[in-house]
């Protein structure tokens, strides 16, 4: 038996069951267990507010530690980088679209929101961004699950907002879906897309169960991504984007993009290679050099 733990929201469930199915197709018996995390008790709380260190991991870390699971699926943007060290990261299976979406019933694009147009999300990192490219836009607030925000959109209480595309895409809510934002435009959160097999570090049973779930050239961008994130000393609150992306020629190319709260400066940093730690430490030097640091500091006063 293999007991996985989960969150209880619908792509929770979709992402533990999705797994569940492909370990069944090993042959395995699956059950899941849904546990309520802080960041499902605190829904009409902002982020900043409660601080966003494994707000949505860490109850399920407890159960996996006292061996009421067996196997954690995060979405991998909501694990912290650095895990405790009882667990690792034991399979990247592959990763789906990372894209931000831009959703709204009334509007084909971004760039035709009218100015002063409401925009709804939860994210810095977005919001950050975006008001760089659309300061004239009023961003506002969107927390909930995803029939909550969208029902938030349909009532009109924004006229658009920004979505990461797995989500809408593994639940089949695209309708509403406009543009998707390449990663120059908006650059994704680390891990963005991908799922995380949590297991427990001494667990070799459950190393070799999940083994067939990991997927290498995901392994490799989310590893960057993760390394990068951690070396410009971020998390879900702090306004960076980094996405890594297999080249066309070989080897890898990795966006960072850190930007002020207020959206007034934007810093961007590429690079290419075939090392994980490597790329992502040359990514976050870069934006360190160029004054990424200095942005952070307006964090919590805007």
């Amino acid at each position: 038996m293999v007991r996985i733990g989960s969150r209880g929201s619908q792509l929770a469930l979709w992402q533990a069951n999705h797994i569940a199915a492909l370990l069944r197709g090993q042959g395995h018996a699956v059950e899941i267990e849904i546990i309520k995390t802080t960041g499902d008790r605190l829904q009409e709380v902002t982020f900043a507010e409660v601080g966003s260190k494994g707000m949505f991991t860490l109850e399920i870390e407890e159960a996996l530690a006292a061996g009421r699971i067996d196997l954690a699926v995060h979405s991998l943007k909501d694990l912290p980088t650095e895990l405790p060290k009882q667990f690792v990261l034991g399979a990247t299976p592959v990763r789906v679209d990372p894209r931000d979406v831009v959703v709204s019933k009334d509007f084909a694009r971004f760039r035709d929101l009218p100015s002063g147009a409401r925009v709804g999300t939860s994210s810095l990192r977005r919001r950050a961004q975006l008001r760089y490219l659309r300061p004239d836009l009023e961003y506002v607030e969107f927390r909930g699950n995803v029939d909550t925000r969208l029902r938030k959109l349909g009532e009109g209480q924004a006229a658009a907002i920004l979505l990461a595309a797995a989500g809408l895409d593994r639940l089949e809510k695209t309708e509403w879906i406009r543009e998707r934002l390449e990663p120059e435009v908006v650059c994704p959160s680390a891990g963005q897309g991908a799922l995380g097999i949590e297991i427990r570090a001494n667990d070799p049973r459950m190393t070799e169960v999940v083994a067939f779930l990991d997927d290498p050239a995901t392994r490799f961008a989310v590893t960057a991504e993760r390394i990068a994130l951690a070396a410009l000393g971020g998390g879900c609150q702090v306004p960076i984007g980094v996405h890594c992306r297999p080249f066309s020629s070989g080897g890898y190319e990795m966006l960072g993009v850190v930007a002020d709260p207020d959206g007034s400066r934007v810093v961007r940093s590429s690079a290419m290679g075939g090392d994980a730690e490597k790329l992502g430490r040359a990514v976050a030097t870069d934006l360190l050099h160029q004054g990424a640091g200095e942005l952070f500091q307006g964090i919590g006063t805007h």
